[in-house]
């Protein structure tokens, strides 16, 4: 792993960097708005499960709740330590014998105050094993569908992925399709994006490759979906509308807490729960 430790911190400084640059988006958007609205960062250091000693890093979580984001979450996290037994063999290049690992990323869930803005996810990371690799993605979660801003999505993202070498559009949008799908309901959970991971990184070449692209997502997203958010926030809702986005919470938030890997990696790992968890919606409905 220490092989890759220059990596990892490079990573870790575009990581923390697209947050400063998201969050003051997201910020402008409430000045838009007629909200002071900003976000609260909460450090915090993550707790050992292997009963190793010494430091094994940690986040810093960031928090808003304005007039347009209801709760919008930014994560930025960078750990090491050793994975359980029982979980290391799950885990890409690592195993009972090889536990050993580093994580580096940016996580983001907003859920918006009007339910004709889509709520939207996206996350980015590197990780280091016996192996190294990067994944991420993002998709949009409207509760009221825009055919418009569906497309839009779906072609910032097609654009990024064209342009770069290791971008595969159709594999990755059918990836998002199938990863973020929630069987016990037979739905998806929202509109889709794109999904991918284990881009293997066999060497520094690979590595550069592989981060350019991860990074052209990360932009991609910042280009995007504040776009999409001035389009809709001002348009009047009713409360059947309401509704329709609360209850769609609900399944937002069964997928998180049943199905969704980062969630269960973060829970495995000692990460703080405040953070991992960032992703629920403020208030939702089962009907």
């Amino acid at each position: 792993m220490t092989e890759w430790s220059a990596q990892t911190q490079t990573a870790r400084a575009w990581f923390e960097g697209l947050r400063d640059a998201i969050c003051t988006a997201f910020e402008s958007i409430e000045r838009e708005a007629g909200s002071d609205a900003s976000f609260a960062y909460t450090p915090w250091t993550r707790e050992s499960v292997e009963a190793e000693q010494g430091e094994t890093g940690g986040g810093v979580r960031g928090l808003m709740k304005g007039k347009v984001f209801e709760k919008v979450g930014v994560n930025v996290s960078t750990v090491h330590g050793r994975f359980s037994p029982g979980f290391a063999s799950s885990i890409n290049g690592a195993s009972i014998e090889n536990p050993g690992f580093t994580a580096t990323g940016i996580s983001l869930v907003a859920h918006m105050a009007n339910p004709h803005v889509p709520a939207v996810h996206m996350n980015t990371r590197f990780l280091t094993t016996t192996k190294a690799w990067f994944g991420g993605g993002a998709d949009l979660n409207p509760p009221i569908p825009y055919e418009e801003d569906t497309a839009e999505f779906h072609a910032a993202f097609k654009a990024t992925c064209d342009a770069h070498e290791p971008g595969d559009y159709d594999r990755y949008k059918a990836w998002a399709d199938d990863y973020f799908f929630i069987p016990h309901r037979g739905v998806h959970r929202g509109v889709g994006g794109i999904f991918y991971d284990h881009l293997d990184c066999a060497d520094v070449a690979a590595w550069e490759t592989n981060f350019a692209f991860t990074k052209a997502v990360g932009q991609t997203f910042l280009d995007i979906y504040p776009k999409l958010v001035r389009r809709r926030m001002g348009m009047d809702f009713s409360l059947a509308d309401k509704q329709t986005q609360l209850e769609w919470r609900g399944r937002y938030a069964e997928f998180n807490l049943v199905y969704d890997r980062g969630t269960l990696f973060g829970l495995k790992t000692g990460g703080n729960v405040d953070a991992i968890l960032m992703s629920l919606p403020p208030e939702a409905v089962w009907s």
